[in-house]
C-alpha cells in the first residue's frame, strides 16, 4: 500500500490514469445484457477496424514512424485522425515513444520493456509520469516541423469526444437512452480498452513469448500468433524489429498481417506509394 500510494502522489501521471480507469468502468457495461445491441456490437468492431487497422498500425506505426510508405497529404491527415481516436496520446508523442523503444530496445532506457517487469511493459508505464530527461518529441522532430502534425499533438483528443457525442445523440434520437448507451459503451469505451490492452500486448507479450525469424536483433522481441490477431497484425514483433522499415509485419504465408493487405489495396487505388517490402522476400 506505501509503495502505490507513492507512486500515485510521486510518479503517476494522474490524468491519464483517471481517464483510462473511467473508461475501463464504462467498458463493463458491455457485459450486461441491458446495454447489448447487435447495432453496437457492430459500431464497436468497425470503430476498432478503424482505430486499430487504419490509425495505430497502419497511420501512426507503419507510416509516420517508420515511413514504410507514402501517401497524399489529405490520406496521411485522415489516417491521423483514426489514430487520434485509440486516445494513446497525440501522433508526435506515440512516434517519438516507439522510436525511443527502438532505440533501446530491451535496455535500461527502453519506456516499456518486460525487463522491467511484465505489468510496467503492458500498463504502468502508460499510467507513470516520463522520466526527468525523456523527450518524445526529441524523437519526432521530422513531424513538430509540420503545422497540422502540430494542431493534431495539440487537440488529438477532440475526434474521440466528437464521436462519443455523435453515437450518444444518434442512438437516443433511434432508439431512446438505453440504445444511446449501448453504443457509448460498445463504441467507445469496451473498443478502446480493447484497443488500449490489445496494442499494449505487443510491448509485453511479444517481448515475452513466441517465436523468432530474426535471432540477431539483440533484444527479446517475439512473433505471437494471437496478438497479431487482436492487433491486426502487430504482433509479428520480431519480423517488425528484424525489418523496421518494411510496410508488412508477416512475412512467412502463415503470418497474419491485414494491416499490410490495406496497404497493398491503397496502393492499388494510389492512395499508397513506395511501399517497402522485406528484404527476406528476396532471399
Amino acid at each position: 500500500m506505501k509503495k502505490l500510494l507513492y507512486w500515485w502522489t510521486d510518479q503517476a501521471n494522474k490524468t491519464v490514469t483517471i481517464v483510462i480507469l473511467i473508461l475501463h468502468i464504462f467498458a463493463v457495461g458491455a457485459l450486461l445484457p441491458t446495454f447489448f445491441s447487435w447495432s453496437g456490437v457492430f459500431i464497436g468492431l468497425f470503430l476498432y477496424w478503424v482505430t486499430i487497422g487504419l490509425g495505430i498500425g497502419l497511420c501512426y506505426h507503419r507510416l509516420l514512424t517508420h515511413r514504410s510508405f507514402k501517401t497524399p497529404k489529405w490520406v496521411r491527415w485522415t489516417l491521423t485522425v483514426c489514430g487520434c481516436l485509440a486516445w494513446q496520446g497525440s501522433p508526435i508523442v506515440w512516434v517519438g515513444t516507439h522510436r525511443y523503444h527502438h532505440k533501446h530496445s530491451d535496455k535500461d532506457l527502453d519506456p516499456h520493456s518486460p525487463k522491467h517487469g511484465f505489468t510496467w511493459a503492458h500498463i504502468t508505464w502508460v499510467l507513470t509520469k516520463s522520466p526527468e530527461g525523456f523527450s518524445e518529441i526529441d524523437q519526432a522532430k521530422d513531424l513538430m516541423r509540420e503545422p497540422m502534425m502540430n494542431k493534431f499533438h495539440k487537440w488529438f483528443w477532440v475526434p474521440q469526444v466528437v464521436v462519443a457525442i455523435l453515437l450518444l445523440l444518434i442512438g437516443w434520437y433511434i432508439g431512446g437512452y438505453q440504445l444511446a448507451a449501448s453504443w457509448f459503451i460498445w463504441g467507445i469505451a469496451a473498443r478502446t480498452v480493447l484497443a488500449f490492452h490489445n496494442t499494449w500486448f505487443v510491448n509485453s507479450a511479444a517481448h515475452t513469448w513466441g517465436y523468432q525469424n530474426f535471432k540477431d536483433t539483440d533484444e527479446n522481441s517475439r512473433n505471437l500468433w494471437w496478438v497479431a490477431v487482436l492487433s491486426l497484425g502487430e504482433g509479428h514483433h520480431n519480423n517488425h524489429h528484424g525489418e523496421p522499415g518494411s510496410a508488412s509485419h508477416g512475412m512467412r504465408w502463415f503470418e497474419f498481417d491485414p494491416t499490410y493487405w490495406t496497404i497493398i489495396i491503397m496502393s492499388w487505388l494510389k492512395l499508397a506509394t513506395d511501399v517497402k517490402k522485406p528484404k527476406m522476400w528476396n532471399k
